[in-house]
């Protein structure tokens, strides 16, 4: 008997795009008691590997175990959308049982290639999967594709730097001008940024050949810059970082990799525990336990203060005491990548 492939397209990140039509889930009964996983992720840094990781996890403790009763097959689009899309037809040629996507762009183009098909999607790290028209505004799914948001804490962040930089008055934003979690999240700081006595400004970019000039332009306007999870610029981080270094402007981070990087600190998401999320929602879908269409996607809401004393001695910036005391983790070091 032919082997069924599971292909869980995780899809981490977050782009704009038109998704029409709607999905029903298949019988997801693996032939011989085994299902093959695909992963499609649609960059690879830090929050989207961490992503993966978890997924697999969260599969595990579920029962789902690769070399038992899972096989997986991991796919990387490169940040280009147009890979995306290709990845997503394979899998869907290949009549996967599931599709899970890393990211917005990748759940977008899964989906649109499993729309008329019976194979379900589920997502990781899409910021508003109402924006990248994956779910109603009620959290409900479109059709058979549901997952978890990665939604930044940006209130939390605001207060953070506040705390930090008592007389910053501009912070400043790289993001690609395509990723719909880019424009929804500045939006967000736009909306909260007066609350806290700052101003936003913005530079776009639409790939990352554009991030240094881009990013030099904007280091001469701003008190300090916070990152975004946009994939682009996540990607281009090292440049970024080391150009901020020599203007001895500060790096605010979104999540853990970041700071381990050299971004001063963040106020971030766990995204081993967003893909561990993910994966036990797959594993509901894949053993019958619930249909995808009928799920409300996840957003975690818990965030955590993680801190880079070495990049803050870089910057001549003193860390409160407090701040180190309710950190989660305080790097004394920067990671090379």
């Amino acid at each position: 008997m032919k082997k069924k492939v599971l292909a869980m397209v995780l899809v981490m990140g977050m782009a704009a795009g038109v998704l029409t039509g709607c999905g029903t889930a298949k019988d997801v009964s693996a032939d011989n008691g085994k299902y093959a996983i695909g992963i499609s992720q649609f960059a690879e840094h830090g929050s989207l590997d961490n992503c993966r990781e978890g997924f697999i996890e969260g599969l595990k403790e579920e029962g789902l175990e690769e070399g038992k009763n899972l096989e997986i097959k991991v796919s990387n689009a490169d940040a280009d959308t147009a890979t995306a899309a290709q990845i997503a037809d394979n899998f869907v040629s290949e009549d996967m049982d599931l599709i899970c996507a890393i990211a917005t762009p990748s759940a977008q183009a899964a989906y649109n290639s499993a729309v008329n098909t019976e194979i379900p999607v589920v997502y990781t790290a899409v910021t508003n999967p109402e924006e990248a028209e994956l779910a109603t505004e009620d959290k409900m799914p479109v059709g058979a594709v549901t997952g978890t948001s990665d939604q930044l804490p940006v209130e939390a962040q605001l207060q953070m730097i506040r705390k930090l930089l008592p007389k910053a008055k501009t912070i400043g934003i790289l993001y690609t001008t395509s990723e719909a979690n880019s424009a929804y999240s500045i939006k967000q700081y736009e909306k909260y940024a007066e609350d806290y006595g700052f101003t936003i400004e913005t530079a776009g970019v639409t790939n990352t050949s554009e991030v240094s000039l881009a990013a030099a332009g904007l280091l001469e306007k701003v008190d300090c810059l916070t990152n975004l999870t946009d994939n682009t610029v996540v990607s281009a981080l090292p440049t970024i970082l080391s150009q901020a270094e020599e203007a001895k402007i500060p790096v605010f981070g979104s999540e853990i990799e970041q700071v381990k990087l050299g971004c001063l600190a963040a106020e971030g998401l766990d995204y081993v525990n967003l893909g561990k999320e993910t994966g036990k929602m797959a594993a509901k879908i894949l053993k019958g336990e619930a249909k995808a269409e009928e799920m409300e996607y996840e957003l975690l809401t818990d965030s955590s203060l993680y801190i880079n004393e070495k990049a803050a001695e870089n910057l001549g910036i003193e860390i409160p005491e407090d701040m180190k005391n309710e950190a989660t983790e305080v790097f004394t070091e920067i990671t090379e990548e």
